[in-house]
């Protein structure tokens, strides 16, 4: 027997919109659609949406920054990975891309993949694994689903390897 969720009022979804930022923080994206889900009354929504805004606990412009710094900062991921993320948490595209050029304006992109590259392979001589072009094209799409443009991706993998030339037609930025 399936049992019906208990929708909230308006003071309810209140106190459950600051329990689940108090979880962790949220896109208004990302909380708008669980507030759906639980409203007695979908105008609610609107009226608890604008109240946390006014009171200053929603703000996906802060939100993006953070979220943007942290997987650069603690995952050293690419751009385009960071693009997509904060568009997966419901973030409006031109939020995210100003957050994320503000992030990454001083990041040195090369160093960032020679990073991540090191992070990933680290007990590995990656000239040698790179002299498979299986193993080449593999370690190219693992940098570019991690966000990483195809031409500073195949520039970095050139140093290790002279096919790595090879993979610019099949990924550029």
């Amino acid at each position: 027997m399936l049992r019906k969720p208990k929708l909230l009022n308006e003071a309810a979804l209140k106190e459950y919109a600051l329990r689940l930022l108090a979880g962790r923080a949220l896109s208004a994206g990302e909380l708008r659609e669980k507030l759906r889900t639980k409203a007695e009354v979908k105008g609610d929504v609107d009226t608890v949406m604008a109240q946390l805004k006014e009171y200053g606990y929603l703000d996906d412009r802060k939100f993006a920054e953070s979220y943007a710094a942290a997987r650069l900062n603690n995952q050293g991921l690419g751009k385009q990975r960071v693009l997509r993320d904060l568009r997966q948490r419901r973030v409006a595209g031109g939020v995210a891309e100003q957050a994320v050029q503000k992030t990454f304006e001083d990041t040195d992109e090369a160093a960032l993949v020679e990073a991540f590259l090191a992070r990933k392979y680290r007990n590995t001589d990656l000239a040698e694994l790179l002299a498979d072009e299986k193993k080449l094209a593999a370690v190219y799409r693992r940098l570019r689903y991690a966000g990483f443009g195809g031409g500073v991706a195949v520039k970095v993998l050139r140093r290790y390897a002279d096919r790595a030339g090879e993979l610019e037609g099949s990924g550029e930025d």
